[in-house]
């Protein structure tokens, strides 16, 4: 595998600041202040942010972060935490669940230890639908769902979610894992449908296809996101604070009429049942390498 130091420096300062930010995560927290903590910690390990550090609250699933001007602090919330590091796009992704409420801890043991049943079976030639059943196996065992529409996938470099998906229920699917790869197994439990959906409002994005725009504020804006960011995602937070709210919300308005930039609208339980998650990124070579391992 090119560049495994890398992947591996990755996996440790995100397994690190996944940690950091659990236990940052309790009741009257200020969230934006939590995310930025966490996003800076990335920084002082000597990473950077692979994406704005998510928090999913109660149905949310994924692909939430707060504005800048967001006073919310947890408050009894189940909390899905996902944090991602990168060295020269090279991505450790791992994820963690936090109940404040104490009402949940059958959704968070059913993901943890789907997670670690996956891993198990994790090994050049195991099938994709061996690993989704034991996951599916797992929850099962707790009495709730996987979310059949989410799910683990590859990692390449620049690239988070790469062939193949790693499904969280069993799919029955043949196909099996290759040596030197890169794979992140990531099962989200509910007590809802099984399935989520995107809400309207979006402010994570990420340049998806770089071409000539009009305005100078756009051109700008993009200008500093390919440096900064390059394809991987941002908030619209980080553009706020340097370059101001109006400016920030012309020019991202522009890049996404023109189709330069994706955006990642928060993903949502179908149903509105809660949701939990936990995840880490693996090296699957002649020997299975738990890369995010605090």
């Amino acid at each position: 595998m090119q560049d495994l130091d890398k992947w591996r420096k990755a996996g440790k300062v995100a397994a690190e600041a996944l940690e950091y930010g659990r236990g940052l995560i309790k009741n009257g927290a200020k969230i934006v202040e939590v995310c930025d903590k966490v996003d800076q910690k990335i920084r002082d390990l000597g990473a950077l942010p692979a994406w704005p550090s998510q928090v999913g609250l109660d149905s949310v699933a994924a692909h939430w972060t707060p504005d800048l001007d967001d006073d919310a602090v947890f408050d009894n919330n189940l909390v899905c935490l996902d944090v991602g590091a990168h060295v020269d796009g090279c991505v450790g992704d791992n994820a963690c669940s936090v109940d404040l409420s104490g009402k949940y801890n059958d959704l968070l043991k059913a993901s943890e230890d789907a997670l670690n049943a996956a891993i198990k079976v994790v090994r050049v030639g195991a099938s994709l639908g061996e690993i989704g059943a034991a996951i599916q196996e797992a929850m099962d065992k707790h009495g709730v769902v996987p979310v059949r529409n989410l799910c683990g996938h590859g990692i390449s470099p620049w690239v988070i979610h790469d062939k193949p998906s790693v499904p969280n229920y069993d799919t029955n699917d043949k196909r099996a894992l290759q040596g030197d790869q890169i794979i992140a197994i990531e099962p989200f439990s509910t007590n809802g449908a099984g399935l989520v959906v995107e809400a309207e409002r979006a402010n994570i994005f990420a340049l998806e296809n770089k071409r000539p725009v009009r305005s100078p504020f756009a051109r700008e804006i993009l200008s500093f996101v390919e440096r900064e960011f390059n394809v991987l995602p941002f908030a619209s937070r980080w553009i706020v604070k340097k370059f101001g709210v109006a400016k920030t919300n012309l020019a991202l308005n522009e890049l996404l009429r023109a189709g330069v930039l994706h955006a990642y609208p928060p993903l949502v339980e179908k149903d509105k049942g809660m949701v939990a998650v936990f995840e880490k990124t693996l090296f699957v070579g002649d020997k299975v390498e738990v890369l995010t391992r605090a």
